[in-house]
C-alpha cells in the first residue's frame, strides 16, 4: 500500500507541482514490472509520485527512454501509441474504473466504465479541466530517435472522476494501478507499477491494481 500525502496548499499551476513536491520530500516510485518481458524485454527508467488536497490530485512523472514520440496533439486519440504515461484508479466501491493516459506532451485520453469494453470517454468540459504541464512542451513533434527525458505534471481535480461525485479523499484507500507504454515506439514496451499476472498485455485489469491510502 503507498501512502499519498496530503498538502494543504492549493497548487494553481501543473508547472508548479515538481517544485512543490520536490519542497515536501515526496518520494518517487517505479514503474517497473516488464510484465511480458519475453515478447517486450525494453524497461525505460519511469517513475511516478504522487499527492493531493482539498479539490485535487497532483500527479509527476518522469521518464528516461531511448526514443520519444509524441503524434497526438488532441485529447481522447491514440495515445497510448505515443510516449504515454497512465493512471488507472478506482475511487468508489461501485467497481467503476477510471483510465487516465497522457503523452510526453500532456495529451489525454480519459475514460471510465466496469470493464475494457465499455468505456465512457470524458467530454470537453472535463478534459479540460486537468491542467497539465510538459517538459517537451505541447505541440506534437513526430519521433525523436535518441535518448531522451521528459516529465509531465498534472492537476486532476475530483471532478474528473464524472461518473462519481468525489469530495474527499482523506481516509480513503483507492485501488489503482500506474503504466508506461508506447505501442508504435522502436521498442514497444508494457510496464507497470503493480505487477500483471496475465498473458497478454492489458492494462484494463483491476484485479491486479494496488492500494493508495489517503
Amino acid at each position: 500500500m503507498l501512502s499519498i500525502p496530503l498538502i494543504k496548499s492549493l497548487v494553481s499551476q501543473a508547472s508548479d507541482i515538481p517544485g512543490v513536491l520536490d519542497s515536501l520530500q515526496v518520494p518517487f516510485q517505479t514503474i517497473s514490472h516488464a510484465n511480458w518481458a519475453a515478447s517486450y524485454p525494453y524497461c525505460p527508467d519511469v517513475k511516478f509520485r504522487m499527492a493531493y488536497n482539498s479539490l485535487s490530485l497532483l500527479l509527476h512523472f518522469k521518464v528516461k527512454e531511448d526514443a520519444v514520440r509524441a503524434v497526438y496533439g488532441e485529447d481522447n486519440g491514440e495515445v497510448w501509441t505515443d510516449s504515454c504515461v497512465e493512471f488507472f484508479s478506482i475511487p468508489a466501491d461501485d467497481g467503476i474504473y477510471y483510465n487516465l493516459e497522457c503523452n510526453c506532451i500532456g495529451t489525454i485520453l480519459l475514460g471510465a466504465g466496469l470493464n475494457r469494453e465499455h468505456r465512457e470517454r470524458a467530454n470537453q468540459n472535463t478534459l479540460g479541466s486537468i491542467q497539465r504541464w510538459a517538459s517537451l512542451g505541447r505541440k506534437p513533434f513526430g519521433e525523436i530517435l535518441h535518448p531522451t527525458e521528459w516529465e509531465v505534471a498534472l492537476i486532476l481535480p475530483y471532478t474528473a472522476f464524472f461518473k462519481h461525485r468525489i469530495r474527499r479523499l482523506e481516509g480513503n484507500v483507492v485501488k489503482a494501478n500506474f503504466y508506461k507504454c508506447g505501442d508504435r515506439l522502436p521498442q514497444p514496451h508494457f510496464l507497470s507499477w503493480q505487477p500483471i499476472a496475465l498473458e497478454k498485455p492489458n492494462f484494463h485489469c483491476p484485479q491486479f491494481f494496488g492500494e493508495l491510502a489517503f
